[in-house]
């Protein structure tokens, strides 16, 4: 094994370890107890005990933090692919005219724009219309998801023969019924891809919910984590238990559709 290859490796295990590692000790501490922590931080529990998760949940109101979360979550990504498809289908059939290129651009050059440079005039506007709510976080996200599912669609439209949209008219068939029924089938992989990034990037997310959500009945897990986290940091059991009830759904789903992700992504950017 030569120089070069012995780096990359090294460079790659303790990437993975600088990984693993944080969510190796999440996962240990939330099944000790105080005792067994104090003794040591870094060994593994001595029996499994889900007392910390227990707590955690009464004392954190997980299970309406959960629903929150899932409603915005699911509520969000429905309308991000309905509207992310439908704008895209428009803008990647008609890039000769010169609207749709100036909307492309527009929608392109959104992902460089950071959520803390609009967020002021958004939350003004927000507030002045009485959306301080789950609602308005809903169209927060759809909104600034849009930059980038438009990105992504409209490149993997360029793999999508014309072909079937010409059949599809000469049998009898309108512009929505040829893409919902013939085109927006084909999305698949690019659809799961954008659901999957957009549903990692929502149920995580802390600072949209902090700056929209003015009711405690509306807070997010993440809202919710961080009110526990203040005041009880200094147990570390039910801390990373918390931690690790909120970080599991997501990590389940990611593990098990990570495939379409990596593809679909590679399948956008090489059309």
């Amino acid at each position: 094994m030569n120089l070069k290859k012995l780096w990359k490796y090294a460079f790659i295990v303790t990437g993975g370890l600088a990984i693993l590692f944080p969510l190796y000790l999440t996962i240990i501490t939330a099944f000790k107890t105080p005792e067994e922590t104090r003794i040591s931080f870094l060994a593994l529990p001595e029996s499994i005990s889900f007392a910390n998760f227990i707590q955690a949940i009464e004392m954190t109101n997980y299970v309406q933090g959960f629903m929150n979360s899932f409603m915005i979550t699911a509520i969000s990504i429905v309308f991000i692919i309905i509207l992310g498809a439908s704008v895209s289908y428009s803008i990647a059939r008609n890039q000769d005219k010169k609207f749709y290129r100036v909307m492309y651009y527009f929608f392109v050059s959104g992902l460089f724009v950071p959520f803390q440079v609009l967020m002021l005039p958004l939350i003004q506007q927000l507030s002045s219309i009485g959306m301080l709510n789950k609602w308005g976080l809903i169209m927060l996200y759809v909104t600034y998801s849009l930059f980038q599912s438009v990105f992504l669609y409209v490149a993997y439209f360029k793999s999508v023969p014309r072909e079937l949209e010409d059949a599809a008219m000469i049998d009898g068939c309108g512009v929505f019924r040829t893409f919902w029924h013939i085109i927006f089938p084909m999305l698949k992989p690019m659809t799961v891809t954008i659901a999957i990034l957009n549903i990692i990037w929502i149920w995580n997310d802390f600072l949209m919910p902090l700056v929209v959500l003015s009711k405690s009945s509306d807070w997010t897990l993440p809202l919710m984590q961080y009110v526990f986290e203040s005041q009880y940091s200094a147990n570390f059991n039910l801390a990373f238990a918390s931690y690790l009830m909120v970080l599991m759904p997501v990590i389940v789903v990611y593990l098990f559709l990570q495939r379409h992700i990596i593809g679909g992504v590679s399948d956008g950017a090489v059309k």
